[in-house]
């Protein structure tokens, strides 16, 4: 695991948009969906609840330029795109299983967590331009 001193965080640091790309719900949620299997683009969004089509388009575009995922054109008609997950993508699998299992483990803490936060600063708003100052 990288340090805080290494230059993994550097502000230049090639990894830094990659990694905003991937800690994206979308990303994680669309690479789960295709590590099942190959999927045409709305079966993804119907099992994605709550994504609009423009989000899915563009989670997909950045997922498939970073090498992630696949994208087919099927010639049927009507024509149909199916997505696949790469081999490069299935390397995440793990990792995402894992995050996932993490947040179902401590769900309730983390709610409790937010329900006692959500109380002590009730009616405060949060200034996340301050705190990162």
């Amino acid at each position: 695991m990288a340090s805080f001193e290494e230059p993994t965080f550097a502000a230049a640091c090639a990894t830094r948009p990659i990694l905003d790309q991937l800690a994206n719900k979308w990303s994680v949620m669309i690479l789960s969906v295709l590590c099942e299997r190959p999927q045409r683009f709305n079966v993804v969004r119907r099992r994605l609840e709550g994504i609009t089509q423009k989000a899915l388009t563009q989670a997909l575009r950045r997922l498939e330029r970073n090498g992630l995922v696949r994208r087919r054109v099927i010639a049927d008609s009507p024509v149909a795109v199916e997505y696949s997950i790469t081999s490069l993508g299935r390397s995440l699998q793990q990792s995402f299983q894992a995050v996932y299992q993490w947040a179902m483990d401590h769900c309730a803490e983390l709610e409790k967590a937010q329900r006692d936060f959500d109380s002590r600063h009730l009616g405060e708003t949060i200034d996340h331009e301050d705190e990162a100052g």
